[in-house]
């Protein structure tokens, strides 16, 4: 994976806006490992295979971590502390957020095939 580049990330989530699409969505902090320190609240969200549409969707501009927004007719995907994506896979938007240590914090993934 590489670091986020907000232009190309702009381009993918405007190309596949107006169709259904799959959606992978997770996020822990550390929600598997809490047992090893009491001081961290366990918490997880984990979707996948989900099917959306949207209308409009935008990355924000900065250094990052950065956040996608999904605007469907009726509601919103949103996803914050994205750091990187997939650079390679063209037909898919992989995109991940990392802590300081390299750990998955998030995953935000549109494809027009399961996953």
């Amino acid at each position: 994976m590489q670091p986020i580049n907000t232009k190309a990330i702009q381009q993918r989530i405007d190309r596949m806006k107006d169709q259904d699409l799959y959606l992978h969505l997770e996020l822990t902090t550390g929600a598997y490992a809490a047992h090893l320190d009491s001081s961290k609240h366990p918490a997880a969200t984990f979707v996948s295979n989900a099917v959306i549409r949207y209308t409009h969707g935008s990355i924000s501009e900065g250094d990052g971590p950065y956040r996608v927004g999904l605007k469907m007719p009726q509601g919103w995907v949103y996803s914050e502390g994205l750091t990187h994506y997939e650079e390679s896979d063209t037909e898919r938007l992989i995109m991940a957020g990392h802590d300081s240590r390299g750990k998955l914090v998030v995953a935000l993934q549109l494809s027009r095939e399961p996953f």
